[in-house]
């Protein structure tokens, strides 16, 4: 049986964490790969959607997110369950030929679809994947000892290195302590907590969060960290690099959505991810209602809309108060893959547009 958080408030969490990705994801997205200060001439401030004519899309974190809570839907809190529907929804999103998943990402669903169990299907890399999905598991998830369990599960699908895990659990930390205080949470407590469920092996992302909590406790901007740090030509995809600077955003701007999601995009690298990161956190903390509307409404997505994520979140919080599995609602894959071949198709436009000036 799953232990989860009181049921007060819980609905708006959930649907705020799954709104709150889906908008960090698509106002990072234009920004990604680019220099802080390529981003800012190029495209300008992070203050609205920048993908087509000022309509944001959504990538693979929104898409992981949204396949991690379909899979506790359909677990009703079993662990083995959800680990067996998550494989498969990574299988079958693989087939809609999604616009953008990490190489190991990708070795990994390729073993899966060789046969391989999701056991041993991951591969040993220290990428971001499992942490840009990991903000919903904490929202769902009450308890520390079983987030960190569904975490792994999460995790090891696609990446084995224990560096990937840790990360993504820093991320899930952050949002189940959010939810926990109504939004209000130290960055010492959460170091504290992170401590006590963590092994000693973890400790280099320990010191990294460590330097997170004084840098903000110093009022250092997340950018001016992220460039103290060396990562000022942008945040790679490495997770301790990308979870770092979520957690500074995250704790700059605790309950300030905007603030917050802006101040990961200015980082510049894996903006998309970063921001997703962070979205799922404060997303949590504040609820759909602090979201700005306006980022809201110009979310061009025919199928994973916000009404649609709303509904998710409804059926995760239903689901998870009575434990029983339930048939998550869905996208098929087929639909997907002819929104997926528009949004490569605006890929590319973005990268001829990043061949001309200004530089």
């Amino acid at each position: 049986m799953v232990a989860i958080a009181p049921q007060q408030h819980k609905q708006d969490q959930l649907v705020g964490s799954l709104l709150g990705t889906a908008v960090g994801d698509a106002l990072g997205l234009p920004y990604e790969g680019l220099s802080p200060r390529r981003g800012r001439r190029l495209l300008g401030q992070p203050n609205q959607y920048h993908f087509c004519l000022g309509w944001g899309m959504v990538s693979d974190d929104t898409e992981h997110t949204y396949m991690v809570a379909q899979a506790l839907i359909a677990s009703g809190g079993d662990p083995q369950r959800f680990q067996r529907q998550l494989a498969w929804r990574f299988r079958f999103w693989l087939l809609s030929l999604p616009g953008g998943v990490g190489l190991a990402t990708l070795k990994a669903i390729a073993r899966l679809w060789c046969g391989f169990s999701p056991r041993q299907s991951g591969v040993f890399s220290a990428g971001n994947g499992p942490a840009m999905r990991a903000a919903i598991l904490g929202v769902a998830i009450a308890d520390p000892e079983l987030l960190r369990r569904f975490v792994s599960i999460s995790s090891r699908i696609t990446h084995t290195d224990p560096k990937a895990e840790y990360g993504a659990f820093a991320i899930a930390l952050a949002a189940q302590m959010v939810c926990q205080n109504n939004g209000s949470i130290s960055g010492a407590d959460f170091l504290e907590q992170l401590r006590v469920c963590l092994e000693p092996e973890a400790q280099p992302l320990i010191t990294l969060l460590h330097a997170v909590v004084e840098s903000v406790a110093q009022q250092e901007s997340t950018p001016e960290f992220a460039v103290r740090m060396g990562w000022g030509k942008g945040v790679s995809g490495y997770v301790y690099q990308s979870v770092p600077v979520a957690i500074h955003a995250w704790l700059s701007y605790p309950q300030n959505f905007a603030e917050a999601i802006q101040a990961a995009i200015a980082c510049g690298g894996d903006t998309d991810s970063v921001a997703a990161m962070v979205g799922g956190i404060v997303g949590a903390a504040m609820g759909k209602a602090k979201i700005p509307q306006r980022w809201l409404t110009r979310l061009m997505e025919p199928f994973c809309t916000v009404g649609w994520l709303e509904n998710l979140g409804r059926q995760l919080d239903e689901s998870f108060q009575f434990a029983i599995p339930q048939r998550p609602i869905s996208i098929l894959w087929p639909a997907l893959l002819c929104r997926n071949l528009f949004f490569v198709a605006l890929v590319f436009g973005h990268g001829f547009r990043r061949l001309l000036p200004p530089y």
